[in-house]
Order: structure tokens, then sequence, then C-alpha cells
């Protein structure tokens, strides 16, 4: 089984966001990241993904929406990130 593919939603200097890719990466799961500090379509894209999110980062599991670092933290806590990262 393939891995998901992992999408990140962004804003540049978001320490949320920093520690959030910093687990991502120290799982060697490979993620896309979309800056959206500027707005622009991305920013719409990831409220059209999650209609109510406010924040970044706004992290995808493939069609999950997991929600932010702390909500990504709180899955390595319980042990259901990796199997999620593993597909």
């Amino acid at each position: 089984m393939a891995a998901p593919q992992i999408d990140i939603y962004t804003k540049f200097a978001c320490p949320f966001c920093v520690r959030a890719k910093r687990l991502l990466s120290e799982k060697g799961a490979a993620f896309n990241e979309y800056d959206i500090t500027m707005g622009g379509p991305k920013r719409a894209e990831m409220l059209a993904r999650a209609p109510n999110a406010m924040t970044v980062p706004q992290i995808f599991i493939g069609e999950l929406h997991v929600g932010g670092s702390d909500d990504l933290a709180a899955l390595e806590r319980a042990g259901k990130l990796d199997a999620l990262l593993a597909g």
C-alpha cells in the first residue's frame, strides 16, 4: 500500500507550522507544503477542504483532515500517527 499524500497549509514565521513539519520530517513523511501567508487560491482550497479552519497549519493525510499541530502531536502521543502515515 502506498503512503497517502500529505498536504500542510502554512504561513510564514508560524511556530506551530514549524513544529508540525518537524514531526512529519522526523517520521520520514514526504509532504506538500502550501504557504497561504498572502491568501490566494491555496487558501481558498484549504477553506474548501476544512471550512471551519481559521488557523494554520491545517494538515491532511490522504482525505483525512487531521487539523493543526496540536492534533498531529496528539495522534503521535496516542500511537496512531504511524499507521496513518503508512496508509
